[in-house]
């Protein structure tokens, strides 16, 4: 890729980043059979509200299949390196891309 393209592919990535009004984190510890109930309310929710965003779900270590289920569900499933709660919502915080952050 030439200097041209990356420049252009990194214009993009922050076009697309900007048109992102409301990102959702949900934060994740083994949620199989939560989580993809859970991240479709949120898409949904948005779409049906003409809502720009994502919904990013943090998980910290699941080994239950939480973040496939995510994935399918519509999330960006990020992975959080230290265990907790509060590390689980503060990574996802800082990785998403909306304007406006709910949890």
């Amino acid at each position: 890729m030439n200097t041209h393209e990356t420049d252009h592919a990194q214009a993009s990535a922050a076009a697309e980043d900007t048109s992102i009004e409301l990102t959702v984190v949900i934060p994740c510890l083994d949620e199989a059979d939560t989580i993809g109930i859970c991240v479709t309310k949120a898409v949904e929710t948005m779409a049906a509200l003409g809502v720009a965003g994502e919904v990013v779900v943090a998980d910290n270590g699941s080994s239950d299949g939480s973040q496939s289920i995510a994935t399918q569900a519509g999330a960006r499933v990020v992975d959080v390196p230290t265990r907790g709660y509060g590390a689980a919502l503060m990574f996802g915080i800082g990785e998403a891309r909306g304007k406006f952050v709910i949890m």
